[in-house]
């Protein structure tokens, strides 16, 4: 049997934690990649400019605009609602990151 770069003969014994009933393992003491901890901020804060950004919809569009502003006249938006929502996100994506970037530890 011919072993493939990287293969070490302890790499079968390594222990495994498996999440999802087995859909998904990991070998212990193994963290999260840099990318994926990149991705949990930007997600995050594009999301939450987003809530901000188009907090009364697409009003300056040049075929919706109109139909847009009459609606929102209509419903009476609530932009101190909005805001707080989004600021409910913002420490969601805060707590989040701050949770990703600690130090790992193995349980």
């Amino acid at each position: 049997m011919s072993e493939k770069p990287g293969d070490s003969p302890e790499r079968g014994t390594q222990e495994l934690k498996e999440y999802a009933d087995g859909w998904m393992t990991e070998r212990k003491g193994t963290d999260a990649p840099g990318f994926l901890k990149l991705a949990f901020p930007i997600i995050g804060l594009g999301c939450v400019a987003y809530l901000i950004l188009q907090m009364y919809g697409d009003t300056g569009h040049a075929t919706r605009g109109p139909l847009v502003q009459q609606f929102n006249a209509a419903t009476k938006t609530s932009p101190a609602l909005m805001y707080i929502v989004a600021l409910l996100a913002l420490a969601y994506v805060v707590i989040v990151v701050l949770f990703t970037l600690r130090a790992f530890h193995e349980d």
